[in-house]
């Protein structure tokens, strides 16, 4: 079975779920599709690709962190259920996908069961892991694992659970996992443990998780939650710590996400000071309540997000990745042209130094003791013409040759609308002119393609409005409420 056909598969496998689960973003995945033709002509994506398996089309929620950061107490009391392990040092050196069991029964399934099922966000993921760490793709049991639980918080969303960040940070395959969840989620929950400030603590935190928001367009979905801080009650310093622990984030690179605090009733010792323990208790509810409130809002923010993205890439294929090849091609011609001249420059007074240590000239007439036999016979007459054309032809093809890959070296392969070193190899082919302006695959066909996905996006984004808003307020008539 060839790459695209498996792709296709797993697309119709998708859209039957979603004819299930949402109906609405049927047609979505099918202008998913439309968009890989596009991204394909221009050499964007490889044959098996598709941008539809760049996101989750299930809401997900990841919660990362250090170990002892109170990660697995706060998923045990969010969902009312003693799913994980808790302890003061890494209890778990595995990511846990937490889905509903739709039967009552609680289970934890192998990474198998992950890598296995084109449903879920970690399809094939093992293929990642063996490009990172040779050998370990087949250890996919070593890295991932899901569980089910009958909590009716869980339906219709994904929760992980990472292991903790300095609990194994060195595995290149653990980073790859986490940047691979980072980059699906709906929503990023970064714990710290208030009761160890120091930078040391958390310096692989900050530097994976936190600098890592300067390079997204999407880092409104962090949470930093600074958890376990009722251990600061007795000192009353709660403003203080909040404001050190803010400080250190925005020097490490923070500069977008919301911060909150929590700590766990059945875990925490009350201060003396009622007073004191109260307004440490109001302002964890308070961040509770915001949390549990972007929790809640997952849903409708993915399927806006998928929508988003769809309208998204079409315009970074068109507004940046098109330009850039543009750009890539004019310096291409210029360079190849330039360097053809020196080439040519060079072989001409190469040449004629040559024919003149030899004796070929008779003042400023070129006479060579051969010529007259060449002129003489019409095959060799030819082949005098056409020789010295060959080697110039073959000379200009290994220029360039040599120009596009010194061009293509620095080219990034995972920009955010795909691969744009391929897409540039596409443009500068052999059979490509090197006067052709426009990048393969590139010309009003596929510009109105694009155009047409926009179009369907707005028509998409109207739709999911009058589901969740009337700005008008008025009722909505009987054809309305049907084509809802």
């Amino acid at each position: 079975m060839t790459p695209d056909k498996r792709m296709d598969q797993r697309l119709n496998l998708l859209q039957e779920h979603l004819k299930r689960e949402n109906p609405t973003m049927v047609d979505v995945v099918g202008k998913y599709r439309e968009l890989d033709v596009v991204a394909k002509k221009i050499g964007l994506l490889e044959p098996g690709e598709s941008y539809a398996t760049r996101i989750s089309w299930w809401p997900l929620i990841s919660i990362l962190g250090t170990f002892s950061a109170g990660k697995s107490s706060f998923i045990n009391t969010y969902l009312g259920l003693e799913l994980q392990r808790t302890g003061n040092q890494a209890v778990d050196d595995r990511f846990t996908v937490i889905t509903y069991s739709p039967d009552g029964a609680q289970r934890t399934l192998p990474g198998l069961a992950l890598d296995g099922d084109p449903r879920f966000p970690f399809y094939q993921i093992s293929e990642e892991i063996e490009l990172v760490s040779e050998g370990e793709g087949s250890r996919i049991d070593n890295y991932l694992q899901m569980k089910a639980a009958p909590s009716e918080k869980l339906r219709g969303r994904i929760l992980i659970d990472s292991p903790g960040f300095d609990a194994d940070a060195q595995r290149k395959a653990i980073l790859r996992l986490t940047d691979h969840i980072i980059e699906l989620s709906d929503l990023v929950m970064v714990f710290f443990d208030a009761r160890h400030p120091e930078p040391g603590a958390m310096q692989d935190t900050l530097e994976h998780l936190v600098r890592g928001t300067q390079r997204r367009n999407d880092n409104s979905k962090f949470l930093f939650i600074l958890n376990q801080i009722d251990t600061s009650a007795r000192e009353d310093n709660l403003e203080d710590i909040v404001a050190s622990w803010q400080k250190a984030l925005v020097q490490s690179g923070l500069s977008a996400g919301s911060f909150h605090i929590l700590f766990n009733d059945r875990l925490a010792v009350p201060v003396p000071d009622e007073a004191v323990w109260a307004r440490y208790v109001a302002k964890r509810d308070a961040d509770y309540e915001r949390i549990m409130e972007r929790i809640d809002g997952v849903n409708v923010e993915r399927v806006y997000r998928i929508i988003g993205n769809l309208e998204s890439t079409s315009n970074q294929i068109e507004q940046q990745a098109v330009p850039r090849l543009q750009t890539l091609l004019k310096r291409w011609r210029r360079d190849t042209l330039i360097w053809d001249g020196i080439t040519l420059a060079a072989l001409a007074v190469a040449g004629i130094a040559l024919s003149v240590w030899l004796g070929w000239w008779q003042g400023l007439n070129f006479n060579p003791p051969w010529l007259a036999e060449v002129q003489a016979s019409p095959v060799a007459s030819v082949l005098a013409i056409v020789l010295p054309l060959l080697i110039l032809l073959v000379i200009h093809f290994l220029i360039r040759s040599k120009v596009r890959s010194y061009i293509a070296k620095p080219l990034s392969t995972e920009e955010s609308y795909g691969n744009l070193k391929a897409a540039f190899y596409k443009s500068t082919g052999f059979f490509r002119l090197i006067f052709q302006t426009k990048p393969a695959g590139w010309g009003s066909v596929n510009r109105r393609r694009l155009d047409n996905i926009r179009h369907s996006v707005d028509r998409l984004v109207q739709r999911l409005n009058d589901r969740f808003t009337n700005p008008s307020g008025r009722e909505p008539t009987a054809t309305t409420a049907k084509s809802r």
